[in-house]
């Protein structure tokens, strides 16, 4: 991991931490979820919002206004539009797609949740998706949440990490692990 990375996961970790624990006291974990939700993906459909995030032109007070603008919009929960705000203020906004990661963490830990990140040769039906997950919970015993992506690349199977785990039935490692004993034998 890189050193900038390793920072702001530190940074978002802290102030995540903070966020949840004041929301977790005033018992609103399932606005706070849903406020996570609507910020991410707000930044994950706005090209503009991810560069007043990342964009060193923006001033402090531009980002802050920026940014209580967004949290008004939103009717996002007080204790996240004020950490918005401690962010901008900081100039630390770059942080807020960890952050929203931690918190989602967060969240899920409280439900008893665990969230699998599934990456597939192609698209999962509904069946394939319950089945995956159905599996998934026997193993690790909580309820699964499946982060879906799709990567042609694999040709067939799944990649899944849950945790530090990670279970590669993809076809392209199979015939990469194929070829590296071919290579041996040679």
């Amino acid at each position: 991991m890189s050193e900038t990375a390793s920072t702001a996961s530190g940074i978002a970790g802290r102030y995540a931490l903070a966020v949840f624990d004041l929301v977790k006291e005033a018992k609103g974990v399932k606005a706070l979820e849903a406020d996570v939700a609507a910020l991410g993906a707000a930044l994950n459909d706005s090209a503009d919002f991810r560069a007043l995030i990342s964009s060193p032109v923006y001033s402090r007070e531009e980002q802050g206004a920026a940014i209580a603008a967004i949290a008004a919009k939103m009717k996002l929960s007080d204790v996240l539009a004020k950490t918005l705000g401690l962010l901008a203020a900081n100039r630390r906004l770059f942080v807020l797609p960890q952050l929203l990661s931690s918190l989602t963490a967060m969240i899920a830990d409280e439900k008893g949740e665990v969230t699998a990140d599934v990456t597939a040769a192609a698209a999962l039906t509904t069946a394939q998706s319950k089945k995956l997950a159905a599996s998934l919970k026997a193993s690790v015993g909580k309820d699964v949440n499946l982060n879906v992506s799709v990567d042609e690349s694999l040709i067939g199977g799944l990649i899944v990490k849950v945790g530090s785990k990670m279970i590669d039935t993809s076809i392209r490692s199979k015939l990469a692990s194929l070829q590296n004993a071919m290579k041996e034998v040679g």
